[in-house]
């Protein structure tokens, strides 16, 4: 009797370890995936490919919500990349984002402009903000027909910048406190930081004015910053934007599965469908 005891007490444990280690296994074998994409995409157009994707939607860790910003840890990463890459070697990026630190994203968006060969920007669904500044760096923008790009309007704290300024201009500087103030100063330099980042990004793709007013219209509150700028509306603007999104990025894309641990609010059966599938 003692020994089915420690028998049914091993097998226990033996179930816990094997039900912990299979994430893990599970996360290898995406892993070994994503990277076999990756490397065959490169083989394919000569390039090196880097992706940048962040899941907006929050997942519980400890019950607390997290999410994934850009940040200096992704900027020092793809500067690395780029280090990595030959001067004459083409740059593809993979963009999925909400945005992050404007330090992070100017400075990957910098790094993206001085590569001296091709550099192509893909964004499979949207490319928020930080997202879109780095865009504005690319030679050329591929995205699929229905993905967003958004304004690059600095936001101070929970406020835009222009909307800081806005209300000091209609209430007068008199009638508004003195940390409103103090903010309206920053908002002020914040707006002609990223407008002039901006047109030093565009320059090389249109003349100067037009660069300045598409710069104007991007970082200068025209728009919510969560307003949705479409594929079309990029080209309207003059920008080297094509909807011919490759079918491996779909694939790659994938590859990066919404955290488990809640109930799905989209369901459908991942198949790709024929008229002959269609009901008679």
């Amino acid at each position: 009797m003692r020994g089915l005891k420690v028998s049914l007490f091993d097998f226990f444990w033996f179930l816990l370890l094997l039900m912990s280690l299979i994430p893990m296994f599970k996360q290898q074998k995406i892993e070994v995936l994503r990277l076999k994409i990756i490397r065959d995409f490169e083989m394919k157009r000569k390039s090196r490919l880097i992706t940048m994707i962040h899941r907006q939607e929050t997942f519980s860790f400890l019950g607390l919500p997290v999410s994934r910003y850009i940040n200096i840890e992704d900027s020092e990463q793809i500067l690395r990349a780029i280090r990595l890459t030959p001067d004459d070697m083409p740059i593809d990026l993979v963009l999925h984002t909400p945005g992050g630190l404007v330090l992070a994203a100017e400075q990957i968006a910098e790094a993206l402009r001085k590569h001296p060969a091709k550099v192509t920007v893909f964004i499979p669904h949207y490319a928020m903000s930080g997202g879109t500044l780095i865009a504005l760096a690319a030679d050329e923008i591929v995205m699929d027909e229905n993905a967003v790009a958004g304004p690059v309007d600095p936001q101070l704290g929970e406020y835009p910048a222009a909307s800081i300024l806005k209300v000091v201009e209609q209430k007068g500087p008199d009638k508004v406190e003195d940390r409103t103030l103090i903010m309206a100063d920053i908002a002020k330099k914040a707006l002609a930081q990223v407008e002039n980042t901006v047109v030093e990004l565009l320059s090389d793709k249109m003349d100067l004015e037009k660069a300045r007013e598409v710069a104007k219209l991007l970082s200068q509150g025209t728009w919510t910053h969560d307003y949705p700028i479409s594929a079309q509306q990029l080209k309207e603007l003059g920008l080297p934007v094509s909807t011919d999104l490759p079918r491996e990025i779909y694939e790659l894309m994938d590859l990066y599965p919404q955290p488990q641990g809640r109930r799905p609010s989209v369901q459908y059966i991942p198949l790709p469908y024929g008229k002959n599938d269609l009901p008679k």
